[in-house]
């Protein structure tokens, strides 16, 4: 394989191993957490593989064309920046699957879970290895949607939905804003390429849209990395499982926003803008967090403001100007992910064994379970910032960093003193976390009696204490090296003097450990005058004030969709008029000349023939729409003389799909109104209505028919000629509306036949449980004719088949080069197959074959799709065609094409959606089960009558 294409396989795995998880349904709880984690593990030796040269500079690239004309190609990137984060999301998510096999019970379904959790993993590979903004943008909101679904996955409860709710809205609105600021990004640089943003940092900063930019991006940033005032959803998201809090909030979804602040630090930052915004705003978040952590009294409550408190921590660090906060920022990331995913695994531990995570009565737990918490005693110290831990190198960083900065000018002196505030905070929030859980006397009326866990549950959490140690005692010889190559990521060209080591001699920076240290201790020791003081505050909860934000939006548009719509189809459509009204006439009334250049064709007496019918099929499909049958009679009328009209202007594709669409539509319609009402009686519209009606059908019809008379008539740029031009030399064909659909627009071909196969597979679901009674008689009373099948139509259709499949494969395979192709060609087929469930009924069918036209669909796509994935093995755009002319024998010069194939995925896309509905649309009748109005009209009276 290609070098670069390892970088796709990066991201492809999880997705393949989210598709094998699902087949592993209804398998051991083993079983499928193997099947889990071995993807992923392929995915982590092969980065290993490459680690080591990414970080002495060997970046990998991978572009694949996609749009090149707007600068949109599939496009991945592996640096040192990204390598680290990659290994952070394979290496914490296999032990996030380990621990959730011990985790989870046996009621819960394994293989849903791990299906969105390497989704989930899929989809922050796909953040951290863009190479492309807009790419990174995508990838970004499938974090969003996937996370939903892992909050959500215990769905029966209502705070899990809530707190999936408030997530998805949060960041979504963030995910809003940094669309835009990248989509202005990008025209700013002229191209969405990371390697052309980046080193286009002068330009942007220069440019009057920076300000507008910057703070859209950080909107994108600040919601999704629970950044002050967007923190609220990140508390509320622990109603998830905590395999899922341990990975979404130590090293996965809140770190994405972080990521992308160090992606784009060397574009963006060294500018006011940049250091005043994201310093204050982590500064604080930094300390918000670190309060309020220290009064919950959920395990994962408290961890979850830490985590809000450290992502606060972070973002100050990239907001400082000076030369190693950046750097610092990445190294208190890795040991933020290490230590929080251990910790979150630990209260998972507790909350499993006991049953609760109130501290208020899982006391004294050393006693019941001394291994685990010891190693949760580590990974608290850890987070608190105690020395030979790893917490304590990045937060020494940071009181070193904040002492030599100037980004409040001369108020510049109060983030040293508040960080060591929060840092004091920090030391509080662990002490209750240890001291609390562990000692404090007994524990009081658990649920469960404390026990450790399964072996194996805690092995994931020995291995991230033991890297806490590692990482501390040893901080050169193992982060050393990494963090100088992402230090020229952040800060290209410069000489950077980084010395990781345990002992700096006493400074100032240790003086204010010391202090945080000395300072926690006491507050910790006084928190009883403190909770009081804080019981003084009445608290919101966040969770209550988003709900009724949703619940008064819900009212508004409630209120606003009532006043335009009370379930009138005409008011509907009057409004929806009215709307097109203003759109277009507002533009006319500026014209000053309606009539071009180009001469009208004189008209003839055929064509005023054929549109007077037309007018007046149209005029009586309107005053007769309380007569369903003559309204679809006088439709079909209608849509006869378009296809007409599309022969006439030599436009027989048109014409051909037109008919076989109409006769597809008026099955379907007879198939429907067979269950509805033949007559609407009373039916009445007011004269308000009626003149309303008609000024606006009148108003709309005079100004669209200007703006027709105004398109044609005047001198026109086509696209059209490049098509015509084109066709036979670049698609291989000489009927250009094939070759566009097939070959020049392709993609879009492509999506439709996949809306068409989800719509119909929709319409099968929804209506293959349905049975309705069919009428026993017309509108004037008279019974239906006993004979459902009669002899005539029966023996028609078995002519009618064979010709119309052969009339099919002509069209078919003559569309490339004469009027056809798959979509005419399949829609012939399936009104012959219709027809044979219309004269010979479902049961007469189903003996004769067991096909199931659904497989129609899959075979359809899958065609379609892997003719195009041929063309970019071969290294050309997605269904780029390939055409020669071959000599065969006997018939002699003949051309091949793989348009062909797609267009057999068309044809049987087609076919499997029209009968897959038609033929359950046809089978809603319950059997035996006849409605009879008469006899109930006569039941209904006799019953009168004996009262």
């Amino acid at each position: 394989m290609p070098e670069g294409y390892i970088l796709l396989l990066l991201v492809l795995l999880p997705v393949l191993g989210a598709a094998l998880v699902l087949l592993m349904a209804g398998r051991s709880r083993n079983a499928i957490a193997r099947t889990a984690a071995a993807l992923p593990g392929i995915a982590l030796v092969i980065l290993l593989s490459q680690f080591t040269s990414v970080m002495n500079g060997d970046t990998q690239i991978l572009a694949i064309p996609w749009l090149p004309q707007l600068d949109f190609n599939w496009h991945f990137y592996l640096d040192p920046l990204s390598a680290l984060f990659a290994l952070l999301v394979l290496g914490i998510g296999l032990l996030v699957i380990l621990y959730a096999r011990y985790y989870l019970s046996e009621r819960d379904d394994f293989a849903k879970f791990y299906c969105y959790l390497l989704l989930f993993m899929a989809s922050m590979l796909g953040v951290v290895l863009s190479g492309h903004l807009v790419q990174l943008w995508f990838f970004w909101e499938l974090t969003s949607i996937s996370s939903f679904l892992l909050i959500t996955y215990w769905s029966d409860r209502s705070d899990a939905r809530k707190g999936a709710r408030m997530a998805l809205t949060i960041t979504g609105f963030g995910g809003l804003c940094l669309l835009a600021g990248v989509l202005l990004l990008g025209d700013v640089v002229g191209s969405y390429q990371l390697e052309q943003v980046l080193s286009a940092a002068e330009q942007i900063r220069a440019d009057d849209r920076y300000p507008i930019i910057l703070v859209l991006i950080l909107l994108g940033v600040f919601t999704k990395s629970a950044q002050f005032p967007f923190h609220s959803w990140l508390p509320e998201a622990m109603a998830a499982p905590t395999p899922v809090s341990a990975y979404l909030h130590s090293a996965t979804l809140v770190k994405a926003g972080v990521f992308l602040l160090a992606r784009l630090y060397p574009a963006l930052s060294q500018t006011e803008w940049w250091f005043g915004i994201v310093s204050l705003i982590g500064l604080i978040t930094l300390l918000v967090g670190a309060y309020h952590a220290l009064f919950k009294h959920d395990l994962k409550g408290l961890l979850a403001y830490s985590t809000i408190s450290h992502l606060g921590l972070i973002t100050l660090l990239f907001g400082l100007d000076t030369q190693l906060a950046a750097i610092a920022a990445v190294f208190h990331i890795i040991n933020h992910a290490v230590f929080k995913a251990s910790l979150f695994m630990a209260a998972g531990i507790i909350d499993h064994e006991c049953g609760t995570r109130d501290m208020r009565v899982i006391n004294g737990l050393w006693k019941y379970m001394p291994h685990t918490a010891t190693l949760a005693m580590v990974a608290a110290a850890a987070m608190a910032g105690v020395p030979l831990m790893n917490g304590f190198l990045s937060k020494e960083m940071l009181f070193s960093e904040s002492l030599y900065q100037d980004t409040l000018g001369s108020l510049s002196w109060l983030i040293p003193l508040l960080v060591t505030i929060a840092g004091g905070l920090g030391v509080a929030y662990s002490l209750r976390f240890i001291h609390d859980v562990f000692f404090n006397g007994e524990p009081k009326e658990l649920p469960r009696v404390p026990h450790e866990p399964p072996r194996y549950m805690r092995v994931p959490v020995e291995i991230l204490v033991v890297l806490c140690l590692l990482v501390g005692i040893f901080p050169g010889a193992i982060m050393g090296d990494i963090l100088l190559a992402i230090g020229q990521v952040l800060q290209p060209g410069q000489t950077l003097d980084l010395n990781l080591s345990v002992w700096h001699g006493f400074n100032l920076p240790l003086a204010m450990s010391i202090l945080a240290v000395i300072g926690g201790t006491i507050l910790y020791s006084q928190r009883k005058p403190v909770y009081a003081f804080q019981t003084q505050f009445v608290v919101r909860q966040p969770k209550e004030i988003f709900e009724r934000i949703v619940q008064g939006a819900v009212i508004g548009a409630t209120a606003t969709l009532n006043r335009f719509d009370n379930g009138n189809f005409n008011r509907q459509v009057a409004w929806l008029f009215i709307a097109a009204i203003v759109a277009l006439g507002v533009p006319l009334l500026n014209m000053t000349k309606v009539s071009g250049s180009i001469i009208s064709t004189p008209s003839d007496v055929i064509t005023l023939m054929a549109a007077s019918l037309l007018m007046v099929a149209t005029i009586l499909t309107v005053f007769y729409s309380h007569h369903r049958l003559v309204a679809v009679v006088m439709l079909s009328i209608v849509g006869l003389i378009v296809c007409l009209s599309f022969a006439w202007f030599s436009a027989p594709d048109l014409a051909l799909t037109q008919l076989a669409v109409e006769v597809t539509s008026v099955i379907l319609f007879l198939l429907v109104l067979y269950f509805l009402p033949q007559r609407i009686h009373g039916f009445h519209i007011s004269p308000k209505n009626l003149v309303r009606d008609i000024a606006v059908a009148t108003l709309l019809g005079a100004l669209v028919g200007t703006l027709c008379f105004a398109m044609v008539s005047q001198e026109a740029s086509s696209i059209s000629q490049f098509f015509i031009d084109n066709a036979k030399t670049g698609g291989g064909g000489t009927n250009v509306v094939n070759v566009i659909l097939v070959d020049f627009r392709g993609f879009d071909t492509f999506g439709e036949i996949t809306v068409l196969a989800i719509a119909g597979m929709g319409i099968v679901r929804m209506v293959s449980g349905i049975r309705m009674f069919a009428p026993a008689a017309d509108i004037d009373g008279r019974r239906w004719a006993e004979d459902k099948n009669p002899v005539m139509l029966m023996q028609i259709s078995q002519v009618f088949l064979p010709l119309a499949l052969l009339f099919s494969a002509y069209i078919f395979m003559r569309g490339h080069n004469l009027p056809g192709g798959g979509f005419i060609a399949g829609l012939i087929t399936a009104v012959a197959l219709v027809q044979q469930y219309i004269a010979h009924g479902g049961a007469w069918i189903h003996q004769r074959t067991t096909l199931d036209f659904r497989w129609f669909l899959l075979m359809g796509l899958s065609i379609a799709l892997l003719t195009g994935i041929g063309s970019m093995v071969l290294s050309y755009p997605f269904l780029t065609s390939w055409f020669e002319y071959l000599k065969w024998p006997l018939i002699g010069k003949f051309e091949v094409a793989t348009a062909m194939l797609f267009d057999l995925g068309v044809y049987l896309t087609v076919i499997g959606a029209t009968v897959a509905i038609l033929g359950h649309l046809g089978g809603l009748t319950k059997p035996d089960a006849v409605f009879d109005a008469r006899n109930l009209m006569t039941k209904t009276k006799r019953s009168a009558r004996n009262k």
